[in-house]
C-alpha cells in the first residue's frame, strides 16, 4: 500500500534501501533537501518539484519533502524465521520477542534501540502487533529499514524454535532475577509483553527465566521501549565484554 514518508531521517534510510518504488515531492532548497534528491537519484526514485501549496494539499505537516510509494518486493528486512534458524551461525546472538505490543510508537523506538545495539532479529505475531509503516518509519527515524523482523503466526511455536536454536529466553517480568545478575551469555532472546497486560499466559510459560530491571521509582514500571532499550544494552554488554 502507497502511503507518505515524512521525516527526513525515515526517508534517508528508505532511500539508502534502494527497495522503494514511487516520488519524492520536493517544495522547498536547502543543503538536506538537495541531500535526499541525490539519494533519490541513485535510488532510481522519480522527483518532482512542487509548490509549497500542493505540498500542503497531499501532506499537511511536511517539512519540504515527502516521499510517497511503496516498498519493492517485499523488506528487505521481512525474514523468515525458519530460513532465519537455518543459515544462523552466531554465538553471541540477540533476539527480541514482542508479545502484544500495539502501539506504533513503542514499536518503532523498540526497532530504533534494536538497531543501535545490534540486535540480530525482532520476532512479531502476526495479529496483535504493530507492524511496519509510515508513522513507524518516521519515530524510529529509518531504523525499520535495518533491523531484521520475523513476523510469525504462533509466538509459543517460534519460542520453541529458538530454544531447539541454543536460545535461552527470558521474559521481561517484574518479579524476574535483576538483569544484571543474569549471565546473559550466547544465544539470549528476550520477550516485551504489552504494557497493559503483559506477557501472555503461554507466552510467559514457554519462557526459560525472568528478567527485570531494578528501578527505585515511585511508579510502578518503565515503558516497554524504554525496558526494552535497557534490556537490548545489558544483553549486549555482556556478549561484548566476553569477546
Amino acid at each position: 500500500m502507497s502511503e507518505y514518508i515524512t521525516g527526513f531521517h525515515g526517508v534517508e534510510e528508505a532511500l539508502k534501501k534502494k527497495n522503494f518504488e514511487g516520488t519524492l515531492f520536493l517544495s522547498r532548497k536547502n543543503k538536506r533537501i538537495d541531500q535526499l534528491r541525490e539519494l533519490a537519484g541513485k535510488a532510481s526514485v522519480r522527483v518532482e518539484s512542487i509548490s509549497g501549496e500542493e505540498m500542503d494539499k497531499k501532506c499537511p505537516g511536511h517539512k519540504g519533502f515527502a516521499l510517497y510509494g511503496k516498498k519493492t518486493g517485499g523488506s528487505s528486512t521481512d525474514v523468515d524465521l525458519d530460513s532465519f534458524l537455518r543459515t544462523f551461525d552466531k554465538d553471541n546472538a540477540l533476539v527480541v520477542i514482542l508479545d502484544g505490543i500495539t502501539d506504533v510508537h513503542n514499536y518503532a523506538a523498540i526497532l530504533r534501540s534494536a538497531d543501535q545495539f545490534d540486535a540480530d532479529l525482532v520476532i512479531i505475531p502476526s495479529r496483535r502487533s504493530a507492524s511496519d509503516n509510515a508513522v513507524v518509519s518516521k519515530i524510529s527515524v529509518g531504523a525499520n529499514n535495518w533491523v531484521p523482523v520475523a513476523t510469525v503466526s504462533n509466538l509459543t511455536r517460534a519460542m520453541k524454535q529458538l530454544g531447539e536454536s541454543g536460545f535461552w529466553i527470558y521474559g521481561a517480568h517484574m518479579e524476574g532475577e535483576a538483569c544484571y545478575n543474569l549471565k546473559l551469555k550466547g544465544r539470549t532472546a528476550i520477550v516485551m509483553g504489552s504494557e497493559g497486560s503483559g506477557m501472555s499466559r503461554i507466552v510467559r510459560e514457554n519462557c526459560d527465566g525472568f528478567i527485570k530491571i531494578p528501578t527505585e521509582g515511585h511508579v510502578d514500571s518503565l515503558n516497554v521501549s524504554v525496558a526494552a532499550g535497557i534490556l537490548m544494552y545489558e544483553t549486549r554488554r555482556q556478549h561484548w565484554s566476553a569477546k
